[in-house]
């Protein structure tokens, strides 16, 4: 019996120790040091919160950038890939309706980057490549008069490097990319 009293209050410490204290420290600490990464790394324009660093959000407007493709319909609760295997016929024809797509917005389009007509692995990549964004360029600006070079700075100057010089690629995110096309541009 006082083997079964001392599990007990041992299993309380634990709960109040991994169930109480630890997550108000880890939280308090985050706050703290990381206060933007751990409020969800939010996006804000005129004090109100339009979206998230971390999570991309669909714009269909031919006037903006188009993010990478979701296989989730961008919604966060329902985080996929589209699970097709790259030989299969599906994905093929998929691959192929997409291309079609994308050139009928872009018909200057002769090169397509692959980020641009793929789904990313989650469903929410917020990066583009720089290549992917420049591509939707030509239909940005006749449909808003904005130049195509400015367009293309607009695009280097939202570019992210490497990070730490060596990991990732480097990329834009749309979501910034598109708050700030926004305030030259009335939708």
């Amino acid at each position: 019996m006082k083997s079964v009293f001392i599990a007990i209050r041992v299993s309380i410490v634990f709960m109040i120790v991994c169930g109480l204290i630890y997550p108000l420290a880890t939280t308090g600490v985050a706050q703290l040091l990381f206060s933007k990464q751990a409020n969800g790394s939010l996006i804000e324009s005129g004090g109100t919160v339009i979206g998230s660093e971390l999570l991309a959000q669909g714009f269909e407007s031919p006037k903006l950038f188009h993010p990478r493709a979701s296989a989730a319909n961008y919604d966060p609760t329902a985080s996929s890939g589209s699970n097709m295997a790259v030989a299969s016929s599906d994905y093929a024809a998929a691959m192929a309706e997409k291309i079609d797509a994308l050139k009928k917005e872009n018909p200057a389009l002769t090169d397509i980057p692959a980020d641009v007509v793929t789904v990313s692995g989650s469903g929410f990549d917020p990066d583009l490549s720089p290549e992917g964004a420049k591509a939707q360029v030509p239909r940005i600006s006749k449909e808003t008069g904005i130049a195509e070079r400015s367009l293309n700075d607009l695009v280097d100057r939202f570019t992210k490097a490497r990070q730490l010089g060596l990991f990732g690629e480097p990329r834009v995110n749309v979501t910034e990319l598109n708050i700030e096309l926004l305030k030259q541009v009335k939708l």
